[in-house]
This record gives C-alpha cells, sequence and structure tokens, in this order.
C-alpha cells in the first residue's frame, strides 16, 4: 500500500472496470486509510476505525467487480456474502458470524500458500530424495523387492558391509536422482503411499452443518484416531507432485500460519456483503418478511465491531472493511434501521450503464469481452476480428435489450455475444477459413436490432 497511492488505485481499477468514478474513488481511500492508519502510534491506532462503504446501483454496474479488484491489487482476504443467506433465528438461514469465519479460512489459506511457496523448492528436493528411496532403498531399508531394481540389478542385504558394493549402491542412487530431475521418468508407474482424508467417521458428520458451532469433526476426531494411509499408483511426475505438497506442508510451522492468518483477517479483511437492499424494509406485521429487519440487527454487531468465536480462537472484527451493495429499486437506504446506516458512512451511487459504456467494456479492459472470445478461438486456430461498426451494434443491441426488459448491466453482453458467436464457435474445429471478420452485416442478421427493436429479445435467450 505504501507504493499505491489513491490515483494508482484508480488507475489499476480502470484497467478492468468502466466508467463509476466515485465509487473507485471512496475505495480507494478507504484502502490508503488503512495504510495511514498502520503508520500512527498503538494508542490512536486502536481508535481509528475503518469508514465502510455502501454501494448504491443496478446489477451488473460494477459493485462487486470493484471490490473484488481492489482486494486483488491489494492481496487482502476478501470474502463475498449474500445478506438474503442470513435470517433470524428461527428461520432457515446461515449464522451471520459465518462470513467472518469465512474470511478468516481465505486468510489463513492465503498465508499457508505463500509460506508453502517459500519452502517448496525444498520440499521437491526432499521429494526426489523419498522417490529414490521407494526406487532404489538401501538395503537396510529394504523390504521386498521392487520391479524398478531390474534396471539397476538386485542387491542382497549383505552386500552393504562391502565397501565398493556400497560406493556403487550410491552412485546408482546419483544416477538414479539425475534420471529424475531431467524428466527421464516421468511416465513410469510407481506405488506410493498417502495420506487417506477420508475418515468413516468424520464423514458420518459431513453435512450437519457443523460449521455454523465452531466444530471441526477432523480437529476433534484427528488425534483420537491414527492416520490412515492408502497405497496409490501414480506417475513418477505425479507422484513428486504429491510428495512436494506433503513435504511442504510439514516444513511450514501451521501456528504461525493461523495467528498471522488472523492476524491479517482482523487487520486487512474486506467483507462484501451483497442484496443487502433485500433486507430492508420495514415491517410490523408476521410472516416471512419479519425476519429481515432481525438479520440486520445480526449484522449490526459484526460491522460495528465485536469478537467472533472461530475454530482458530477469537477474531476481533474491529477494523475489517465491510462493503454493503445492494439495488434498491423496491426499498430505500432510508428502510434499513438506523444503527445498520450509521455503520455504512461513505455512501456511493453506481450509474446504469450507457452505449458508450458498453462499446468501451467491449474493448477497453484488460479482460475486456472480445479479447476473451478471441483467446478462446485463437485455441482452434481461428484469427477472430470485428469491425468498429459490428462493435458499436454490439452495444447497441445490449443496451436496448437492457431497456426493453430487465436491466442486468454488463452481463446482458455475455448474452449478446454468445447469440452472436455461438455457430461459430460450434463449427470451429472444422472451419477451414482461418480468419473470420464480424462486421455490421453479420451483426444485424444475427440480432436484427434494425427489423424490429421493439420485440428484440426474442431473438436473444
Amino acid at each position: 500500500m505504501e507504493e499505491l497511492t489513491p490515483k494508482q488505485i484508480v488507475e489499476e481499477l480502470d484497467k478492468y472496470i468502466i466508467g463509476q468514478d466515485n465509487a473507485k474513488k471512496a475505495v480507494a481511500i478507504s484502502l490508503r486509510n488503512r495504510y495511514r492508519r498502520n503508520l500512527l502510534p498503538e494508542d490512536i491506532k486502536e481508535e481509528v476505525k475503518p469508514k465502510n462503504i455502501l454501494m448504491i446501483g443496478p446489477t451488473g454496474v460494477g459493485k462487486t467487480e470493484i471490490a473484488r479488484r481492489v482486494a486483488k491489487l491489494t492481496d487482502m482476504p476478501f470474502v463475498k456474502v449474500e445478506a438474503t443467506k442470513f435470517t433470524e433465528v428461527g428461520y432457515v438461514g446461515r449464522d451471520v458470524d459465518s462470513m467472518v469465519r469465512d474470511l478468516v479460512e481465505e486468510s489463513i489459506r492465503m498465508i499457508k500458500n505463500k509460506k508453502i511457496e517459500e519452502v517448496y523448492e525444498k520440499s521437491k528436493i526432499l521429494a526426489d530424495e523419498k522417490i529414490v528411496d521407494i526406487l532404489l532403498p538401501y538395503p537396510s531399508r529394504r523390504k521386498t523387492n521392487y520391479p524398478f531394481e531390474m534396471l539397476f540389478g538386485s542387491i542382497k542385504d549383505e552386500e552393504i558391509q562391502d565397501e565398493d558394493k556400497k560406493s556403487e549402491i550410491q552412485n546408482k542412487r546419483k544416477e538414479l536422482l539425475e534420471k529424475l530431475r531431467r524428466g527421464e521418468l516421468d511416465e513410469k508407474i510407481i506405488e506410493i503411499e498417502v495420506d487417506d482424508s477420508y475418515n468413516s467417521t468424520i464423514g458420518l458428520f459431513s453435512g450437519l452443518g457443523m460449521e455454523e458451532f465452531n466444530i471441526n469433526m477432523g480437529d476433534i476426531f484427528g488425534d483420537i484416531l491414527p492416520k490412515k494411509k492408502k497405497k496409490k499408483k501414480v506417475t513418477i511426475k505425479e507422484a513428486r507432485k504429491i510428495i512436494s505438497n506433503e513435504e511442504a506442508e510439514k516444513l511450514i510451522d501451521m501456528d504461525e500460519v493461523i495467528e498471522l492468518g488472523i492476524k491479517r483477517a482482523e487487520e486487512n479483511g474486506m467483507i462484501f456483503i451483497d442484496e443487502i437492499d433485500k433486507i430492508a424494509g420495514k415491517n410490523y406485521g408476521a410472516g416471512p418478511d419479519v425476519s429481515r429487519e432481525g438479520v440486520q440487527r445480526d449484522i449490526l454487531p459484526i460491522v460495528e465491531g465485536t469478537t467472533v468465536m472461530t475454530k482458530y480462537g477469537p477474531v476481533k472484527t474491529d477494523h475489517i472493511l465491510f462493503i454493503a451493495a445492494g439495488a434498491f429499486h423496491v426499498s430505500k437506504v432510508e428502510d434499513l434501521i438506523p444503527e445498520f446506516q450509521g455503520r455504512f458512512p461513505v455512501r456511493v451511487e453506481l450509474e446504469s450503464l450507457t452505449e458508450e459504456n458498453f462499446r468501451e467494456i467491449l474493448t477497453k479492459p484488460k479482460n475486456a469481452l472480445i479479447k476473451q472470445y478471441q483467446h478462446l478461438l485463437k485455441t482452434e486456430g481461428i484469427d477472430l476480428k470485428f469491425t468498429e461498426g459490428a462493435i458499436n451494434l454490439i452495444a447497441k443491441a445490449a443496451f436496448l435489450i437492457n431497456e426493453q426488459s430487465e436491466n442486468i448491466g454488463a452481463r446482458r453482453l455475455n448474452t449478446v455475444l454468445e447469440k452472436l458467436l455461438e455457430d461459430i464457435s460450434f463449427e470451429a474445429p472444422e472451419l477451414d477459413c482461418k480468419e473470420i471478420v464480424i462486421d455490421e452485416e453479420y451483426v444485424n442478421n444475427k440480432l436484427k436490432i434494425f427489423t424490429d427493436e421493439k420485440d428484440i429479445t426474442k431473438y436473444i435467450l
């Protein structure tokens, strides 16, 4: 974050998301404030709380994408949850604490992956040595003759007493190790022992919602029940991967990983709560809708700052950044309870996408849809090109359909392009023509946007 100023964050987001400058600016400021907070003295640092953000705008305009891209850019733990999945006690739904537990799991996974990357080269060396032990063990470790020994001749137990034989065995093992590292033995089949992750006792309890009670059956029975091993025949190439992963797991300190994971979730975690408008609405009667305000009150302490118990220990939510989002077509922001509104002081309204926005989305971002289709068809040897007029018509079609039916934002472009290119995608492997140009005539014939604009939706699935 030291190198990322708010302007630079917005510039990075501009590479993937078109428009929505206010939302990008608000998120960039929140992230920079996190960095500033970390530079403060401890007594003041604890008092500075994150300014949570409420994004208001229709579906498909980039609310989730902004949060997801920012999390990826700054390498922070990030989870997205749907507010409608949480319901008040007594109704079917998930416990609100689960969003924090999911964040901690994600944070620990990220730390663990980084630690494994740091030791992976060492684990590969250990894996190679283990494979050599399986293929050509020292006689003192020998239990049964392995068929692979035919490459090097059989070695008897008494031969270990002979120094010359010892040297010969070591040379053969060295030769085998070099072949292994050069990849000459990759396709040979080898039998290895791996941990049997499935345990019938643990499996019995799976699917019973134990995670909602912070109960991990694997943790409970892990120390009581011995770890089972099972034999598996795989190629040496696959065996190196499996054993390298096992060795890497042994080389990292999981207690340190958990400690760092919890700290990172507490200090740098981000939770995106979508569909927040679906739990807004003032109800004074009974029925299913009575749980709406209850859900808000359940989420409130998490957002305000509390301690949630997880299987890794207590986790404080005081400095987790929360971003809530909703379309607010039917309900209004004012329909949320005042306490809930107060915990989201930064409000940004996202604009509906224009025809020009659609045109830019098709071509400008790094992950632009047209670029994606071009890369996909390139795998079949087809060079797909679009004329400027064709791109304009595709953007117009998407905009018109959103206007005449449900407005699903940029997602409509997926529907339009799939319909436009379905014949080419279907026939691609058999096509002799290796260069295809999508022009205005092709788009017009496929989408019929000029023949019947009012009823265009019947041409789009």
